[in-house]
């Protein structure tokens, strides 16, 4: 049935191409990158842009290194702060929910300024094994936190724009609005559930002011085709008042995207990150449990996805943008014993006007 709805609306979408296929003042669904590449273009002066972005990630399991790790393995690895002497209790899934707002406004045809609010929906469950040794299972719990995480601004600036190729930069900083206090009542492996302050996973923010900068470059070598690149960097330069910083996190993505007609675009994409482990340690953070070990951060991961673009052309829908990007992993090389990432899944839509 999959394989007949895909065959029926590619060849719906085919048939229509002939009415409207890049005629003059068409809106290009692939003047956008995929849904999930942030500040990919620039606007013309007096323009601004509204958008909404969903974004679901699932992880199941942990790794260490590029090996995957059961509960039971877990239990092996040392517990380096209080007793028990090796972890007690093993996060077996998280499912990470964030809303995106986003807006962007160009004073100039040359700058374009961007801000983006986020709200986080986290839920992770646990396995806790009993007592200070062995793989008996005492019972699972689910930690949640939720509330806005941290805000971002910038300002993308425009070095190259011909009708082949574009370039800009991208300055800004992520402001620290997003919590790290979450709190959440846990089982430990003696059977009580105390209330403790969340791992730094759970948590929303990171707790500083975070230098961020990013180039793009997008290139248009046919009317149907377009292939982008972008490189982007977060520095963390100060501990936070609970005296640990996350590490720096790099990223590089490369795109190519295929628009048969101007309404439709879909996209290949491969991503890249590195990040580093978190320096320091929060004291209120220390029960037997992986994610509360900062060593157990930071990484190398490799992804790939697919996405689809669409641009209304014509009545109310006309500038509103539809668009939605999976990606799946091929590479984890975890500072573990860490959860992996599995998949995730972005949604989105964007509306310009002005200028």
């Amino acid at each position: 049935m999959k394989q007949l709805l895909c065959g029926a609306a590619g060849a719906a979408l085919l048939a229509c191409a002939p009415a409207f296929a890049h005629e003059p003042g068409a809106v290009r669904a692939d003047s956008h990158a995929p849904i999930g590449v942030m500040g990919d273009h620039i606007h013309e002066k007096g323009e601004w842009m509204v958008s909404y972005r969903v974004m679901r990630m699932e992880m199941e399991g942990s790794r260490d290194g590029t090996d995957s790790l059961t509960p039971d393995e877990i239990t092996g690895f040392a517990h380096p702060f209080a007793p028990p002497p090796g972890l007690r209790v093993a996060p077996t899934r998280m499912t990470m929910d964030m809303h995106m707002i986003g807006a962007m406004y160009a004073p100039s045809n040359r700058v374009t300024l961007m801000a983006m609010v986020n709200y986080l929906e986290n839920e992770m469950d646990h396995v806790t094994f009993q007592g200070m040794a062995g793989t008996t299972r005492l019972g699972e719990f689910t930690t949640r936190s939720s509330g806005f995480g941290d805000t971002k601004i910038a300002a993308l600036i425009g070095l190259q724009d011909t009708a082949a190729a574009r370039t800009h930069v991208t300055l800004g900083a992520s402001l620290p609005t997003g919590s790290i206090d979450k709190t959440a009542a846990v089982l430990t492996p003696m059977n009580m559930r105390p209330v403790l302050t969340l791992p730094y996973a759970m948590q929303l923010g990171s707790g500083t002011v975070d230098p961020t900068a990013a180039i793009t470059h997008v290139r248009s070598p046919s009317m149907h085709w377009r292939f982008g690149v972008q490189a982007s960097a977060v520095w963390r330069l100060y501990d936070t008042d609970a005296d640990y910083q996350l590490g720096d996190d790099y990223q590089a993505t490369a795109w190519a995207s295929w628009s048969p007609v101007a309404a439709w675009s879909f996209s290949a994409r491969a991503k890249a990150r590195v990040w580093g482990e978190i320096e320091g340690r929060d004291g209120r953070i220390g029960a037997p449990v992986q994610t509360a070990n900062p060593a157990n951060y930071g990484g190398e991961t490799l992804e790939a996805g697919l996405g689809v673009n669409w641009a209304g052309q014509a009545g109310v829908l006309r500038g509103h943008r539809f668009a939605a990007e999976a990606l799946l992993p091929l590479h984890r090389d975890l500072n573990g014993p860490q959860m992996e990432t599995d998949w995730s899944l972005t949604l989105g839509w964007q509306y310009a006007f002005g200028g």
